[in-house]
């Protein structure tokens, strides 16, 4: 998959068939609509493409609001696109100034003559261009004169529930990463590197690789112990995953640290993946640490029966 980030090194694409929008998560909702874009992509002997912005619209819109969780950064997002088999992933830098291009600019000046888009596939009432005017039923009506085709995607339904980042981020942050991963197709995951911590857990007879997450805006999950696959360089592992504030011990700072099965080498400053399974139980308040300790033995127990299909 070729990356394209920013609009000035694009030259216009052989049969475009074009797909817009944030697909944070990349969820089964959004493959619906990549997988509608292959299939037409291959009818006419197309590449596929998908537009994005990033940043995402609010964190440049409303740069003071904390309060919007993404489920995937730009690197999680280009990975899962490239294994769906997409062509070109056109990262388009959001900006104020970007933000007051009418639909009708935005159709004419990127789809058009920058991109040369043949085919357009939207998902299910899709807007866009400055206030969100531009619509499904305005690009249809003009498709003759923006010489390409259009088409949307209906609502995709699990159980009769629309799927839609939004649920995701709910489900998250409530700890249920079963609905989370049924609903993106995929395992949640959380990427970043190992840091130092105070090394507590070793003193319990489970050592801790900590994880530092750059990106502010990345979505944790809400706090508790989860059976993980852990991705490292020296290959893929059974781990045990904590996320809180370890009220035992007493510390008040939100931590992610991994207990990583059969393995002891030295990790720090590495980069390190985990891919979250099943949440085994919320984070708890034990009287002392050697009743913290029987707990963690028996969470191990219930974690590797968790893993046990998956290894």
């Amino acid at each position: 998959m070729k990356i394209h980030k920013g609009l000035d090194s694009i030259v216009p694409i052989r049969n475009a068939v074009v797909t817009i929008g944030t697909f944070d998560g990349v969820h089964i909702g959004h493959q619906e609509i990549l997988q509608r874009v292959r299939e037409i992509a291959s009818t006419i002997d197309g590449e596929t493409v998908v537009v994005t912005f990033w940043p995402h619209p609010r964190l440049v819109l409303f740069p003071n609001d904390n309060a919007l969780k993404l489920l995937s950064t730009f690197e999680e997002k280009a990975e899962i696109l490239a294994t769906l088999g997409i062509h070109h992933l056109v990262a388009i830098p959001f900006t104020k100034e970007f933000s007051q291009l009418t639909s009708e600019q935005f159709t004419r000046q990127v789809l058009m003559e920058i991109i040369g888009t043949k085919r357009l596939v939207i998902g299910y009432d899709h807007r866009f261009g400055k206030n969100r005017e531009g619509s499904f039923e305005h690009l249809k009506a003009n498709e003759k004169q923006y010489r390409f085709k259009v088409e949307e995607i209906s609502k995709q339904e699990i159980d009769n529930i629309a799927v839609s980042s939004t649920k995701i981020r709910k489900a998250l942050e409530i700890g249920d990463v079963k609905t989370a991963n049924t609903y993106l197709g995929q395992y949640y995951s959380l990427a970043g590197k190992v840091v130092e911590g105070n090394r507590i857990g070793r003193t319990l007879g489970f050592p801790t690789a900590n994880i530092a997450i750059a990106e502010r805006f990345k979505l944790v999950p809400a706090d508790g112990v989860y059976a993980v696959k852990v991705i490292l360089a020296e290959g893929i592992f059974q781990g045990m995953l904590n996320i809180g504030n370890r009220p035992t011990i007493g510390d008040d700072k939100r931590s992610i640290e991994c207990n990583i099965f059969d393995f002891s080498a030295d990790i720090y400053d590495a980069p390190i993946k985990v891919e979250l399974i099943e949440r085994v139980r919320a984070e708890l308040k034990f009287e002392n640490v050697a009743q913290l300790t029987r707990q963690l033995e028996q969470d191990r127990i219930l974690v590797k029966s968790f893993l046990k299909p998956y290894f």
